[in-house]
């Protein structure tokens, strides 16, 4: 699928469940509506579930995620993306988890994992794991918000130009090359620098650290675990956007539901213009997620691990496999 997405062209090694086939309304009488927005999946919707699933919808999501699953019940289970309420189950199947597999607000169908699907495991439990589609198979492909002190009237009048500016200066789509001259060097001072080299470049200014998890910086962060295959890719997509769902939009602020919270994160003015990038790791994390899942298939059939889904290939954390892709995934969270 060129730089983004699941790999292809290539099967599957690590053990899998069969499917449980049911209908629509048998599948059904394993969810319970708690609240009228809080749904629990019940243990025995899916094959070796270790605790329950839940997730968060109002009604429009609430359509969509059944609709994902009617449609999936009616097909026999076959072929396409596996329903989100499936995958939170298939995660809550996973060895490790603790409590609960959770769907946030915006769920709906993802690789391995949901999209907004969360879990946590315990780190002390040997059997634990952790798998590449948790992080999502575009690695570090995130969403940023950045506000401004404009407003929608004084941004009203240029919207055509500054539009047309966004396609001019940010490269786009699949193949695209960035306008950043960029070394090898360069490349790992920027895995193992994060923001830091952001701001030595003059990319960003400091006050923004303050605003990023980690400061913008991981200081696990090793390059060196990182395939020559990978930084190769990588190396010419530096500062592009990417392609596929991935965007750079110009919003508005209409409405605000807690003045509190959105005072704190200076987003509290009706008619702000707010800036949303939803970026993609190009092709460097998509093939450290491939490079990641060979590994992983290695260390089912080598453990024994057994998963009810092929994308959520995994091996225990404490394994060697693991510790060299949980480094892998925390510089890539740069």
């Amino acid at each position: 699928m060129g730089d983004e997405g699941a790999p292809v062209g290539r099967e599957f090694k690590g053990p899998v469940n069969n499917n449980v086939i049911r209908t629509f309304e048998e599948d059904m009488g394993f969810i319970k509506k708690i609240t009228p927005w809080k749904y629990e999946i019940n243990e025995g919707f899916v094959t070796g579930m270790n605790c329950k699933g839940t997730f968060y919808v109002n009604s429009a999501l609430e359509e969509l995620m059944f609709d994902e699953l009617r449609c999936s019940c009616a097909s026999g289970s076959y072929g396409g993306f596996l329903p989100a309420v499936k995958q939170i189950a298939n995660v809550a199947a996973l060895p490790g988890i603790v409590k609960k597999s959770i769907g946030l607000p915006d769920v709906h169908s993802g690789y391995g994992f949901a999209i907004g699907n969360v879990a946590a495991f315990d780190m002390d439990d040997p059997n634990s794991v952790v798998s590449p589609g948790g992080v999502g198979f575009d690695i570090n492909c995130g969403v940023r918000l950045i506000r401004t002190n404009l407003t929608e009237k004084e941004v009203g009048p240029v919207r055509e130009q500054l539009a047309q500016s966004l396609f001019d200066h940010i490269p786009v789509g699949v193949g695209s090359k960035g306008v950043i001259p960029t070394t090898i060097s360069d490349l790992n001072a920027a895995l193992e620098m994060g923001m830091d080299w952001s701001v030595r470049e003059g990319y960003s200014w400091a006050e923004d650290k303050e605003h990023c998890e980690e400061f913008g910086r991981m200081l696990q962060a090793d390059p060196s675990k990182v395939s020559a295959r990978a930084k190769k890719r990588g190396l010419p997509q530096l500062g592009t956007l990417g392609a596929g769902n991935h965007y750079c939009e110009i919003q508005v602020v209409d409405e605000i539901h807690d003045k509190y919270a959105a005072a704190r994160m200076g987003v509290d003015t009706i008619g702000q213009v707010c800036i949303m990038i939803h970026s993609g790791s190009r092709g460097l994390g998509h093939q450290v997620a491939t490079d990641s899942l060979i590994a992983m298939e290695e260390a089912m059939l080598r453990d024994g691990i057994v998963t009810n889904d092929r994308q959520l290939a995994c091996a225990r954390i404490r394994s060697k496999v693991e510790k060299s892709t949980i480094i892998m995934i925390w510089f890539l969270t740069h």
